[in-house]
């Protein structure tokens, strides 16, 4: 049996435009696409031509975006005491050491981001199996470890975009949404594209981008030429 379709996919798939567009003409068919009673996500989604189980292919990291994604996010920060009430004043949620991973590990995760300086990991890796699966463990490579923890709270808060490939080698990352100027999300799309091709890994061979499509929440998807 056949997925029923809403009528605004069908709708929206009217205005898909026929094989690969450039990003502006994506961009200007997502602005046709009819309202709905929310202001959906673009979303970009990509799949690379890499082998993820090896340990050296993997994509990974993180990024401002010129407009944002047009989200608040919600982020804590695990900090020495003397960073708590700066990391705060950034727009942290919580902020915080011991009491901070004992809440978590009770099981609060009300949160989108984790950031934390590097003092703390050795505290914060207990909670690994916790965080990891649900991509929110601090990390180096995610840009989420750093030693400036205010300057990473505001800079995450502001929307700034941490991505990482799944199992099946393809990444899918917020950059704005419908309602920003065609312009503004024409900027986003084309820096993370850009952003991504200079982290193709050495080890890797063949096509990199092997797909990209742009697409937004509910709504069919938009192949690019990239």
């Amino acid at each position: 049996m056949s997925k029923q379709r809403t009528k605004r996919y069908r709708q929206c798939l009217e205005k898909v435009p026929t094989g690969k567009v450039s990003v502006a003409e994506a961009v200007k068919a997502l602005g046709e696409f009819p309202a709905g009673n929310f202001d959906p996500t673009v979303e970009l989604v990509m799949r690379l031509g890499i082998d993820p189980k090896q340990a050296d292919q993997g994509v990974r990291g993180s990024v401002s975006l010129p407009h944002g994604v047009g989200v608040v996010r919600r982020v804590i920060a695990f900090c020495e005491e003397g960073d708590v009430e700066a990391a705060k004043a950034a727009g942290a949620i919580e902020a915080g050491g011991d009491e901070l991973i004992k809440k978590i590990t009770d099981g609060w995760q009300d949160f989108d981001v984790a950031v934390a300086s590097p003092k703390m990991m050795k505290s914060v890796s207990k909670l690994g199996r916790l965080l990891g699966p649900q991509g929110k463990m601090p990390s180096p490579k995610a840009g989420t470890v750093g030693d400036d923890v205010p300057t990473m709270v505001k800079d995450y808060v502001a929307g700034k975009v941490e991505f990482r490939n799944d199992d099946g080698g393809n990444l899918h990352v917020p950059v704005g949404k419908a309602s920003f100027e065609p312009d503004k999300l024409k900027e986003n799309v084309e820096m993370f594209i850009e952003h991504v091709k200079h982290l193709r890994p050495a080890s890797t061979k063949g096509t990199y981008l092997r797909k990209v499509c742009l697409t937004c929440t509910m709504s069919p998807a938009i192949e690019l030429e990239v």
